[in-house]
């Protein structure tokens, strides 16, 4: 299949549990190329299957070949008092290694940026690797901006909630 025929056959739907291993393997390439995190197969199991299973707390969005998932990207749904209303956390964007350069990435991010549109979300947040160019360069381009804000992380451990 060419090229065009397959851009032309792939579509942007709500992920279901029936794509979880798919999902999987997608998070899976995307922690192996960042430093903060490291690819554990069973913890991105099971996050993945609770917003799946939990479709209140976020969606995840895949564009999906005739037989594959090639490319996804994750919204978790949360409260802002600073904007006083609903926003969205956008994690986990990711085309598969082969179908990159394509404008799969910037078809997912026009989706995202029209269903928080039409359901009156007020904000997307999204983190993005500091020493990868090239992802901060695609969403600077989809009208992300950088914020003074520094992200800090405390993970809690088993021994935190022993206490």
């Amino acid at each position: 299949m060419s090229s065009a025929n397959e851009a032309q056959n792939l579509r942007i739907d709500p992920a279901t549990l029936g794509d979880l291993d798919d999902l999987v393997e997608l998070v899976m390439e995307l922690f192996s190329l960042e430093e903060d995190f490291q690819p554990d197969r069973r913890k991105q199991q099971h996050g993945l299957k609770l917003i799946l299973e939990q479709p209140n707390r976020g969606r995840i969005f895949v564009i999906r070949s005739e037989d594959k998932i090639i490319a996804m990207v994750n919204l978790l749904f949360t409260i802002s008092t600073a904007e006083g209303g609903m926003v969205i956390l956008l994690e986990d964007c990711i085309v598969h290694p082969d179908h990159r350069s394509q404008g799969l990435g910037s078809r997912l991010i026009k989706h995202v940026c029209e269903f928080a549109e039409q359901r009156g979300f007020l904000r997307i947040t999204l983190l993005t690797d500091r020493i990868v160019t090239e992802s901060r360069e695609f969403f600077s381009r989809h009208g992300f901006t950088e914020s003074n804000m520094v992200p800090m992380r405390r993970i809690i451990t088993s021994e935190d909630n022993s206490s």
